[in-house]
């Protein structure tokens, strides 16, 4: 029976963290979750939360995370008072499900 040699685990080396790297993608443009998501390679659950920390973090570097809101494509119902950053569901006045994305971006 032969032995193994356990070898130390060495992660993968990252330039930028995660958060970082959204934020360098959405300094120039202003993308959905999902764009996002595919830039970045992780999942757009993720990208929510990030976004959630993101939100928090550059408003004190004197930036701002600029949202733009998810729109109803049936009547044009625009969610301009919504506080989570997640897509909705349904819209309230058409009961329409739907909906285009929130886009988002940083601006100084």
């Amino acid at each position: 029976m032969k032995k193994k040699s356990k070898e130390a685990f060495i992660p993968q080396e990252r330039e930028d963290t995660i958060r970082h790297k959204i934020i360098s993608i959405i300094s120039g443009q202003p993308l959905s979750a999902k764009e996002i998501s595919a830039e970045v390679r992780i999942s757009e659950k993720e990208v929510y939360e990030h976004l959630e920390h993101i939100r928090k973090t550059v408003s004190q570097s004197g930036h701002n995370l600029i949202i733009t809101p998810s729109e109803c494509n049936q009547c044009g119902f625009v969610f301009k008072k919504r506080e989570r950053l997640k897509k909705p569901g349904r819209c309230p006045v058409c009961s329409g499900e739907s909906i285009s994305a929130p886009l988002f971006s940083i601006m100084t």
